[in-house]
């Protein structure tokens, strides 16, 4: 078809309109007409007096302009480009296979300490993530009074999964028939990070049954204070009733009485700050070094918590606000995994993001919610209670600065928390099924709706980061999938133009749906280049050689190199269990998301002091995407 029949195609659409556009206007539809269906501008540019046709040549021709770049800064930035390509990028390049050369994993070391060892800013909400328990879903509705009972049961189900990676019973991974790397499971439990004034470290204390004796010990704090046990006796783990028992005795100390020194405060306090206060508390007394010891070996923490949120499972903001934001005093926000127990009978995990990434988590959890179900969150075994000591109250020995520490570390954490917005809710409209049914892909089409969500509320795209993994690779964890395209740039402009035709906007959302699925895939199978770049700038910085203009280019930071993502999404996945993270920038939002049959649940997150974002205007915004594109999708199969 000519590119003049093609124009009066999409004349004819715009005559459907109440009103007739503007001149400009029909232009400026027709260039992101053709700019949606065949991309880039792929004829010569008309003669100087053909005036018609060099009008709507640059119609075209401007919207070619990249998602975040005029044209101008494009050139300056693709000439960067050009000269890092052909001069210090090949060297820093050779470099690095060299450094391949003597490594199973070149960025195995670095990403450890560029991305979360060496930070010094608060880990504990900028770098942790958790979620809430889907429990209340089926057998365990919010209740007060069942707070312990329930916790023995769910822990008893966490120490059984612990004994099934210590057994090494744990069904490895697939991706299709591709088995995938399990090492980061050796991290869930007995691991804890340990600050350090200019990098921190993380020890892991964890073996298999073949690899020797494991601690089996777990800590349960409650109002401030620390007491643990050993959940295993004469070989076998602790029965529900004698967690109970356990659990019981924790509360009988702190009920009534004043609460503790709050030690694990300061691990919310920025991490140099944080590491001296722990040098100082140590100096102190040194038992306070056993102290420390033992909680960063235990199995896991336990959060004995008196919030109550009452969530629902159409609406788990409350708790998922209180699982990012929650009292510092009881959760140690170093450790690989602290189980949250609250008042109203229901549950969140708080995990540091160093020891591995958020499946492993998923994975854990999913299992303990199939393990619930299955028995309808009863114990259904022996009610005898093995004698055994009883938990043991760890105490710290403080002075007038320890508690001064501890005093800044909660002000300045509930003035950040206080500056959180969380929202999470489910969209039951309709889910997995619904979407395959399309034959779409289901995540896909979540990060094209929150693309749209985006546009349609800031009139404009913004830099997306999603989670794509790399466990097809040895200690592989995560590379960078960027869905902010330029095909989803000009899907958006299609979808917001009164005058666009539902034909043109379904090939614009199969362009996007396209370019997603092969980044994705490119992603996963190591052919993505953030994890590259980032190679190349920290041999550059190892060597130190000057930093190459790539790198403090606008627009590498303006697209979300650096970890300035406007947009941070991961996909947790199509279980039961969601997760919840704070955003990556201060004008950007947290997203993530689970995908099931008949539903959907996201949590987004946003920091109020930002006059930029809205949390709950965004998610509304994605119900209206949603709703747009299956009905897009549905005509298209009439």
């Amino acid at each position: 078809m000519s590119l003049q029949a093609e124009f009066e195609r999409v004349a004819d659409d715009v005559k459907k309109v109440k009103s007739r556009p503007s001149d400009q206007e029909l232009l400026d539809m027709y260039g992101l007409y053709k700019q949606a269906i065949f991309g880039d501008i792929n004829i010569d540019k008309p003669g100087m007096l053909d005036m018609k046709g060099k009008a709507k040549w640059e119609a075209w021709d401007s919207r070619k302009v990249r998602p975040f770049a005029t044209e101008e800064e494009y050139q300056v930035t693709a000439a960067v480009v050009k000269r890092f390509g052909e001069g210090i990028g090949k060297d820093l390049h050779q470099k690095l296979l060299q450094r391949a050369r003597t490594r199973r994993n070149w960025l195995e070391e670095w990403w450890l300490n560029a991305a979360y060892l060496e930070l010094r800013y608060p880990s504990q909400l900028n770098v942790n993530y958790g979620g809430p328990a889907p429990y209340l879903e089926h057998c365990w509705p919010p209740t007060e009074g069942v707070q312990l009972q329930r916790t023995s049961i769910s822990m008893w189900h966490t120490l059984q999964y612990w004994d099934l990676l210590r057994t090494e019973r744990q069904d490895p991974h697939k991706a299709g028939n591709v088995v995938l790397d399990m090492d980061q499971f050796r991290m869930l439990f007995c691991t804890c990070k340990v600050p350090g004034v200019t990098k921190d470290t993380i020890i892991n204390y964890f073996k298999t049954e073949s690899e020797g004796p494991c601690p089996s010990h777990v800590v349960v704090m409650c109002k401030g204070r620390f007491f643990s046990f050993d959940a295993v006796c004469d070989g076998h783990i602790l029965t529900p009733p004698e967690l109970l028992r356990q659990l019981t005795h924790v509360k009988q100390c702190c009920e009534g009485e004043p609460a503790g020194d709050g030690i694990a405060a300061l691990t919310s306090e920025e991490r140099t700050r944080w590491a001296k206060a722990r040098e100082y508390l140590i100096g102190i007394d040194p038992a306070n070094k056993t102290i420390l010891e033992t909680i960063q070996s235990s199995l896991f923490v336990v959060s004995l918590d008196d919030a109550k949120p009452y969530a629902t499972a159409e609406n788990y903001t409350t708790v998922s606000l209180e699982v990012l934001t929650g009292d510092p005093t009881i959760r140690w926000g170093d450790k690989s995994y602290n189980s949250l127990s609250f008042a109203d009978g229901t549950f969140g995990s708080i995990c540091d993001h160093a020891p591995f990434e958020g499946m492993v988590l998923v994975t854990h959890c999913y299992y303990v919610d199939q393990q619930l179900k299955a028995t309808d969150g009863k114990w259904k075994g022996s009610e005898t209670v093995r004698p055994m000591p009883l938990p043991e109250e760890l105490v710290f020995t403080v002075d007038d600065r320890v508690r001064s520490d501890v005093a800044h570390a909660k002000q300045q954490y509930f003035e950040t928390t206080q500056d959180l917005q969380v929202v999470c809710y489910a969209f039951t409209s309709f889910g997995k099924a619904a979407i395959k049914q399309r034959k779409l892909h289901p995540d896909t089409f979540i990060q094209l709706a929150l693309q749209l969500a985006y546009y349609r509320q800031h009139g404009r795209l913004g830099s997306c980061y999603e989670t794509a993994m790399t466990r097809r690779f040895y200690h592989g964890r995560t590379e960078t999938m960027r869905p902010c395209t330029l095909e989803a740039q000009n899907w958006c402009h299609t979808m917001l133009l009164p005058a666009a035709s539902a034909e043109a906007k379904r090939k614009a959302l199969l362009l996007a749906f396209n370019k997603h699925n092969k980044l994705m895939a490119e992603a996963q199978n190591g052919k993505g280049f953030d994890r590259h770049l980032l190679g190349l700038y920290l041999i550059a910085k190892e060597e130190g050689l000057p930093m190459p203009d790539l790198f403090t280019d606008p627009l590498y930071s303006k697209s979300g190199g650096g970890g300035n993502f406007t947009l941070s999404t991961s996909l947790a996945g199509y279980t039961t269990v969601l997760g919840a993270v704070a955003p990556m920038v201060h004008h950007g939002y947290g997203f993530f998301y689970r995908i099931n049959e008949d539903r959907i649940v996201a949590s987004c997150s946003a920091w109020k002091s930002s006059p930029e974002t809205d949390a709950e205007t965004l998610f509304q915004n994605l119900v209206t995407s949603l709703h747009e594109m299956l009905h897009l999708a549905t005509t298209a199969q009439l």
